[in-house]
């Protein structure tokens, strides 16, 4: 087994450096198409938890229960392996799509439950008010709730961008392009397997870290408008 070469490293970050950024930006792309259409799908996952109709109740409960107990890698395997033989749709033979799928099907999940806690923390005497001034129960909802709520929810929604950045790694299974899969290219081609995953470490190290110091500064902005 090799041991870990300074040199080595540095050599891989001069010569397979531009390989590591392509990666970058395809995690960057599938971690930000699973939260951004996660948060949609997440969305209507928690309005049917609330809903007064038990058949939606039931099925989004169901849904999020399924997705959260179950492990990241197994559901990827389901949508790479299974999904394209159920339905045969042109687009879900795309690798990349399948996983970017899988991703947004499993972010919605936790996202329902943030968006869920979040409009439950605004106080309930607001949607009684806005009842008495003659809104109905979708008016409320999306001009009094929502707004109100999006406060509690943001810097969940940003927490959450950051633990899928972590999550696509996964994809590398698949080699999808990420920045995992080209450092197990990278290593397939020099043979050095410790400095190239520790390149990748450093990467996602450095994003998620300035991802998550964002998100305390945006907490810190958020609370003191609410001490305002």
């Amino acid at each position: 087994m090799k041991v870990f070469s300074f040199n080595a490293f540095t050599q891989i970050i001069e010569n397979y450096g531009h390989f590591y950024m392509k990666g970058l930006g395809y995690t960057l792309a599938l971690s930000a198409i699973a939260v951004s259409i996660g948060a949609i799908f997440g969305t209507l996952l928690a309005m049917m938890r609330r809903s007064k109709t038990p058949p939606f109740r039931w099925i989004a409960t169901a849904y999020t229960e399924v997705i959260r107990n179950t492990p990241l890698l197994l559901q990827l395997n389901i949508f790479f392996f299974i999904l394209p033989e159920i339905a045969p749709l042109p687009f879900l033979k795309d690798k990349f799509i399948c996983v970017a799928f899988a991703l947004c099907c499993n972010s919605a999940a936790y996202i329902s439950e943030v968006i869920r806690a979040g409009i439950q923390a605004v106080d309930k005497g607001q949607s009684e008010a806005a009842r008495t001034l003659g809104l109905n129960q979708r008016q409320t909802m999306m001009k009094i709730v929502l707004p109100q709520a999006i406060r509690n929810i943001l810097p969940a929604l940003c927490n959450e961008f950051v633990t899928v950045i972590k999550e696509t790694s996964l994809g590398a299974t698949f080699f999808v392009g990420d920045l995992m899969s080209q450092a197990n290219i990278v290593s397939g081609i020099i043979t050095r397997r410790m400095e190239t995953l520790l390149l990748a470490g450093i990467f996602y190290f450095i994003i998620n870290f300035s991802l998550s110091k964002l998100v305390a500064h945006m907490e810190r902005r958020l609370q003191g408008g609410k001490q305002q």
